[in-house]
């Protein structure tokens, strides 16, 4: 089987949940298929593709376009008066990919085609002009639910009227492109619900983000205990306005209890107004961090109080697989089938989010246990093997 694999950026290095995402289904059905991953290497996320270890160059054929994603006021406004499409995925729209992929397609022949998510599928048109691949679209989430959710916590007038505008053509996009695929693979099964009931027909199967598990060991010997934690993009309005939530709801509750306990911060791409925000008591403020799994098998309680967004969040499955212990929102755990007090910990109200963060710290035993049982439900639930070969699988069922 040839996979063609389209990409809105460079899922290298993994470092963020789209990465991720990508990166791991990429490198999963290059045990079963040969896969070629053509991605658009945007001005904000850039990464010079020469540099992609040979291991895995070896297995994935890597090909890029170079595009230049900067927001201009200017253009967005002008998007914003004469287009109905919205400026998200007007920036993804490049003649440099178009003729990439033009030449990939009329170079070989694939049986199909995976669009990495909403913004890829403008190019759609193009596939089935040059190609009979069927077309897969990867959808890592609802997108017009991330915006709808970042609307009820908006309370500035201009920015709630610009965001609810952009909403509406999101949601627009996302049921106008229903079925211009011929195969849907959600990345949960909430998800794939939610595109039925939209109107999606065609086939689907639901395909998580796997990690190989061979390659996430828990270390718990420099762990300090107690700390708390979170890791995740930080130029991502969902993070930013999680953890500004959780500081000013829970963090002085917390400290009264646990004067001594920190709060480390990582991510990329923090904005300085951001940073600003979150300079308070025992708050360190760590930026982007060189190994994720050494950042997260250094500190003790990971926590995750999303408010909005949508899919599956990647960093709790990360953290989950390295054994840590996660107290989230239920918008933070939608589409992974944990249980609450069993392999995770699960509260929306913020005294409730700060009880359970200080009962936990004050209780080692059932700490590690659930830890342990989170590392367990990752083995069981997401093999990055199991997962791909599910996929391909599913993709020989439909092509001819």
């Amino acid at each position: 089987m040839n996979i063609l694999i389209l990409s809105n950026k460079v899922p290298y290095p993994p470092k963020d949940g789209g990465s991720i995402a990508t990166l791991n289904l990429a490198k999963g059905l290059s045990e079963f298929a040969k896969v070629t991953l053509l991605t658009l290497n945007t001005s904000k996320h850039y990464f010079d593709i020469k540099k992609i270890p040979e291991k895995l160059n070896s297995k994935i054929k890597f090909i890029d376009s170079y595009i230049d994603t900067t927001i201009k006021p200017f253009v967005a406004l002008k998007n914003l008066l004469f287009s109905e499409m919205p400026y998200n995925a007007e920036r993804f729209i490049c003649q440099k990919f178009i003729e990439k992929i033009i030449e990939e397609l009329k170079n070989n022949i694939f049986d199909i085609i995976q669009l990495e998510g909403l913004y890829l599928t403008p190019y759609i048109y193009i596939l089935k002009k040059y190609s009979d691949a069927k077309i897969s679209l990867r959808s890592h989430n609802i997108e017009h639910e991330i915006w709808q959710r970042t609307l009820a916590q908006q309370n500035n007038f201009a920015k709630r009227k610009y965001i609810k505008i952009l909403t509406s053509r999101i949601e627009r996009m996302e049921v106008e492109m229903l079925n211009k695929y011929d195969l849907l693979v959600p990345i949960t099964e909430r998800d794939g619900k939610i595109l039925d009931k939209l109107g999606n027909k065609q086939a689907s199967h639901t395909t998580p983000t796997g990690y190989e598990i061979d390659n996430k060991k828990p270390h718990y010997e420099n762990i300090e205990f107690p700390s708390i934690f979170h890791l995740g993009a930080l130029d991502w309005s969902p993070n930013q306005e999680g953890i500004l939530w959780f500081l000013h709801n829970c963090w002085e509750n917390i400290l009264e209890k646990m004067p001594d306990l920190k709060f480390y911060i990582a991510g990329r791409n923090a904005p300085s107004w951001f940073v600003e925000k979150i300079k308070q008591k025992n708050v360190v403020f760590c930026g982007e961090v060189e190994s994720a799994d050494d950042f997260i098998n250094s500190k003790a309680l990971m926590i995750v109080p999303l408010l909005s967004g949508s899919g599956m969040r990647i960093k709790i499955i990360e953290g989950m697989a390295l054994g840590k212990t996660i107290i989230s929102t239920s918008i933070g755990v939608e589409g992974i089938p944990a249980s609450h007090n069993v392999n995770i910990l699960i509260a929306n109200k913020p005294d409730m989010f700060s009880e359970e963060i200080i009962a936990i710290l004050n209780n080692k035993i059932i700490f590690f246990e659930i830890g342990s049982n989170a590392n367990s439900f990752i083995s069981k639930n997401f093999d990055n093997l199991s997962i791909s070969k599910s996929l391909i699988n599913f993709y020989k069922k439909h092509i001819n």
